[in-house]
């Protein structure tokens, strides 16, 4: 993508909770962790954490609710202080497609704060529709293009290609890489419009781009035509991956390089720590990754992601007896 990377963001930014609401949080994870059956792709279990995240620290209420609302310039909420604890956490994963299945108090905490934030969601074709996926760098996958990979990620939308893309992306840090440097890019369609001519913007804003779903979720048929900057002009949202989305015709290359270009000057780097959950609006935000060196050794960077819908009625035709899965 680049070879400057940009600065880290302010510890600043966001909320972080008080030993004593990291208490409360672990107490109400360390329920929910034990509500039967144990097993975090149960319905019955999500609707527990539904109910249990109605408890969580008042402060952290506030902040996921006012995030919601508007999730500012930048499109990024930071919870810092959530409780993980590192001698109880086993080996970081290292096998393909890694998700979480049994409830654990780190994939509690996860699942406690998106479901407050809106509805978790995931997809049948990836990670066999897990709800809660991890991060994890995978033996022979280095240079792959996804969440399996340590190279450089390119800046994407999260499943650019897909009808019901998620509103928000979570990803709860229990271990960041042993320089503890790796870092998520991010970067708003906010920060990036006004680096970007109004001539490039009508282009970015018309159905000349095509973003092609990866082998297991395509079902044969050719990627729909759509724009990449949609909505309102001056505060759109973004649908793009630089790794695959391509434009049809040479003006529409030109002014996604445009748009390339200005979302890395408008990026800034953000390197969880474990105990840290950030969450990234999908339709105003792209996000990336640095490139780390994993060992293999059991304590390499390990994160848990969730998808979040905020209205689940937009899908229900692709989720079978109005569950989370969206096929």
């Amino acid at each position: 993508m680049t070879t400057a990377l940009p600065a880290p963001i302010s510890t600043k930014i966001g909320l972080t909770l008080t030993d004593a609401e990291r208490e409360q949080t672990a107490r109400l994870a360390a329920e929910l962790a034990q509500f039967p059956p144990q097993l975090i792709d149960e319905r019955s279990w999500m609707d527990a954490a539904r109910r249990l995240a109605c408890r969580l620290p008042l402060r952290l209420q506030e902040a996921l609710r006012g995030y919601r609302h508007d999730p500012g310039s930048d499109g990024l909420l930071i919870l810092r202080n959530l409780p993980v604890d590192d001698a109880l956490l086993p080996r970081t994963p290292t096998v393909p497609e890694s998700v979480e299945r049994r409830a654990t108090a780190p994939a509690a905490v996860t699942a406690l704060i998106s479901q407050y934030l809106g509805e978790v969601v995931a997809y049948r074709e990836e990670k066999s529709g897990a709800l809660v996926q991890n991060v994890v760098p995978v033996p022979g996958r280095e240079e792959s293009q996804s969440n399996a990979g340590s190279t450089l990620l390119e800046l994407h939308v999260e499943n650019a290609f897909h009808s019901h893309r998620p509103d928000y992306v979570g990803l709860f840090c229990l271990r960041n890489d042993h320089s503890g440097t790796a870092g998520t890019l991010v970067s708003s369609i906010r920060n990036a419009l006004p680096l970007i001519p109004d001539d490039v913007a009508e282009v970015l804003l018309s159905d000349r781009f095509v973003t092609q779903p990866p082998p297991s979720f395509h079902a044969g048929d050719s990627a729909p035509r759509h724009p990449v900057l949609e909505g309102d002009r001056t505060d759109p949202d973004i649908r793009v991956d630089f790794s695959a989305t391509s434009a049809l015709d040479e003006e529409a290359a030109d002014a996604m390089e445009v748009l390339r270009r200005a979302l890395l000057d408008a990026a800034a780097m953000l390197v969880l720590q474990p105990g840290e959950l950030a969450f990234i609006d999908n339709r105003l935000s792209v996000h990336g990754r640095t490139s780390f060196e994993p060992r293999y050794d059991g304590r390499d960077r390990w994160l848990h992601r969730t998808f979040v819908h905020l209205d689940n009625r937009r899908s229900r035709a692709h989720r079978e007896d109005n569950g989370p899965v969206l096929v």
